[in-house]
């Protein structure tokens, strides 16, 4: 192509696509600024038009977009695709137009608005028949069920002559009765002998190849029994065809219906009377449709009743669940997340350190006399000084510690533990949340190594609290042994006793502990929590406390040696005892002179002690959360809303390219949800795969 001719199609074509822009509050995401995107085009431009830096289009769909592979890539595919974006048709992308398609991706109205452009193969702002017909003839669906481009709903559409052109607004409603149309010739079509009526097996082939957007994952998984239920005779009549179809495409409606009858109650189970009496006052829902729906429903129970979990079933997944919505909000939530200034994030911090104070305490407090008989046994030598083991197990030491020194001899070192912890755990569960955040990718998935590391820095932060009080608490759970020291050891006497450095003795077999501990618990405390929640992705009370509680179990356990070393450096040696200097110095005389199993002494009470303490501080601060939440632009507690993602595979609302910015992030579902929603599903390969 000569230059003068380039010249003459820039200053044609230069406009972009005859459709109103959307004001900035209505984008589905915030636009990529124009720096970022630069940078990014410029990356991707190898090549030069007009002395202008330019990706070559078909290069823009399969290295950038990554829509189709790059080896043996349909052909005629590829180049609808990358006459899509190329605003003026010469087979290049320049800056302006790179700028202006991801402008449209984050358009409001995205999915019909990419449509269009798919259509307007000349860039004019209209589509023709030959646009019409070019485009459909390429899809899947038409190839298996071809469209009568001579049919009326066509001549109403071009005029008998196919000169007339439709423009967006038109076509915006056109794509959507086309899929109607489609459906109705495909009825014909099967209807060979013209009686009315087809076989279950041609009626689930319409289904599946084009009403597969109105069918949930139950009705897919048992179309051939839905099919036979739905209807008492052996053959599908045309009326059956268009109520059950209807329906489908009804089912937002229905649900609304379900809501009035039930007052707003979901668990409420309503007759099919009730439903046939209200709906009569909708004209969009017919009694066929209804007698289908309660068919449809004896696949779930018997009687002839209905809830909305029984609807949500056969539902199509809404449109706030489609995955190109998720994706959207998803993004959006994490851009005014990322987006946020110092300020709301020293705030927030601030909150969850106050919530987790509080949470920190009511844990402590539940499980303090298991913790004080887990720290008896641990200090407890084979060796004792007096000959003899004073306890034989845990269950002993509580009987002997409620017979000598009373109920209250169980909450010995109670104070220093509550002053302690409310800090400790508050840092704790902050530094976890926070670091997790900064791991959070736009999708909503956080990584397995953002929560370990998350959980690591967590526990590494706590001992600063976590030491001195521990030191402190230990000497006084311990003194309680003997009734000399049990009268002398107070709080402030040992404080001054040990000084600032001897408040942190054993320090490195606490980070031993505690670093582990976090690493292992709060990962797999995150992942028990998704497993307990609901289909909707919303975690029960109980599902939190045992998803605490279950996750306490292997940290706790694991990490046992740790906490018998810490125990034995920072207790109080006694006449006859030996001393510890450091954690090696400890590992060595205890292997020595107890053995292996001597670093699982308590084991058991340790995790009797830290997974009741976990699940009643994790569900606390949780709950804490959900009754006091304060939005400072951050997430809420995952499992105290529904969960719009979970049904949504991860590939579906993951961009495929990680240089995807501002509206390309979308690009991908974008794509996806057009060949859903309308049935412009393309061949990615030339053959057959």
């Amino acid at each position: 192509m000569s230059s003068d001719n380039l010249k003459t199609i820039k200053r044609i074509h230069l406009e972009p696509i005859p459709i109103s822009r959307p004001k900035v509050q209505d984008l589905l995401v915030e636009q990529a600024d124009d720096e970022s995107l630069r940078a990014i085009f410029d990356k991707y431009a190898t090549h030069k038009i007009l002395n202008q830096k330019a990706i070559k289009s078909e290069d823009f769909i399969q290295k950038y977009l990554g829509l189709l592979s790059e080896k043996d890539a349909n052909e005629k595919t590829l180049k609808i695709l990358a006459n899509l974006v190329d605003v003026n048709k010469d087979g290049y992308i320049t800056y302006d137009e790179f700028k202006i398609f991801e402008e449209l991706l984050c358009s409001p109205d995205v999915l019909f608005k990419t449509a269009f452009q798919l259509f307007d193969t000349r860039g004019t702002g209209l589509v023709s028949f030959d646009d019409f017909k070019e485009i459909l003839s390429h899809t899947i669906l038409n190839q298996l069920i071809p469209f009568d481009f001579e049919s009326d709903f066509v001549n109403n559409l071009f005029g008998k002559d196919k000169q007339r052109q439709i423009n967006y607004q038109e076509f915006s409603q056109i794509i959507h009765d086309f899929h109607e149309e489609h459906a109705m010739q495909a009825f014909k079509k099967f209807d060979i002998q013209k009686k009315g009526y087809i076989l279950p097996s041609n009626f689930k082939t319409i289904l599946l190849q084009m009403k597969a957007n109105l069918l949930s994952p139950y009705v897919r998984e048992n179309i051939d029994t839905l099919i036979t239920k739905s209807t008492d005779q052996s053959v599908i009549t045309y009326p059956h065809f268009v109520a059950f179809i209807y329906l489908l495409n009804n089912m937002e409606l229905i649900k609304k219906i379900y809501m009035t009858i039930s007052d707003e109650n979901p668990n409420k189970e309503v007759s099919k009377g009730q439903f046939l009496k209200e709906a009569q006052q909708f004209s969009q829902v017919t009694p066929y449709e209804i007698n289908i729906l309660f068919s449809l429903i004896k696949n779930l129970r018997d009687d002839e009743k209905i809830t909305l979990k029984d609807l949500e079933k056969i539902a199509p997944l809404e449109e706030k669940r489609m995955p190109y919505r998720v994706t959207a909000k998803l993004a959006e939530e994490t851009q005014i997340f990322q987006n946020r200034n110092i300020g709301l994030q020293f705030l927030e911090s601030g909150y969850r350190f106050l919530l987790g104070s509080i949470a920190g305490a009511i844990g402590a407090f539940a499980v303090y006399p298991i913790d004080l008989v887990k720290t008896r046994m641990q200090n407890q030598r084979s060796k004792s000084y007096v000959g003899e083991v004073m306890y034989r197990n845990s269950w002993d030491c509580f009987k002997k510690v409620v017979r000598h020194e009373g109920v209250l001899g169980l909450y010995k070192g109670l104070t220093v533990q509550l002053i302690g912890v409310a800090p400790e755990k508050a840092i704790k569960l902050t530094v976890n949340d926070f670091v997790r955040d900064k791991f959070v990718q736009y999708t909503g998935e956080l990584p397995l190594y953002g929560e370990v590391i998350a959980g690591g820095m967590a526990g590494g932060c706590q001992v600063v609290f976590t030491n001195p009080m521990e030191i402190v608490k230990i000497r006084m759970q311990v003194a309680g042994e003997i009734q000399s020291m049990a009268r002398s050891e107070k709080t402030i006497k040992i404080v001054r006793e040990l000084g600032i450095f001897g408040l942190y003795k054993g320090v490195r077999a606490c980070l031993l502990r505690d670093i582990p501990f976090s690493m292992i618990y709060f990962p797999t405390y995150s992942h028990v929590k998704k497993s307990f929640a609901d289909e909707n992705g919303h975690n029960s009370v109980m599902s939190l406390f045992y998803s605490g509680l279950i996750a306490g179990v292997p940290a706790a356990g694991l990490c046992t040696p740790a906490d018998v070393i810490k125990t034995r450096i920072q207790v109080r040696e006694r006449q006859g005892q030996t001393q510890y200097n450091g954690v090696i110095d400890a590992m060595v005389k205890i292997y020595k002179e107890e053995g292996a199993k001597a670093f699982w002494k308590g084991s058991g009470a340790r995790v009797f002690r830290s997974s009741p303490q976990f699940g009643v501080t994790l569900l606390s601060y949780e709950l804490l959360q959900r009754m006091f939440w304060i939005d400072f632009g951050g997430r809420k507690p995952e499992g105290s809303q529904i969960d719009i993602s979970k049904d949504i595979k991860h590939g579906e609302i993951a961009s495929l390219n990680s240089e995807h910015i501002g509206g390309f992030k979308l690009a991908t579902v974008t794509f996806a949800g057009i060949e859903n929603k309308f049935g412009l599903c393309f061949p990615k390969f030339n053959k057959v795969q």
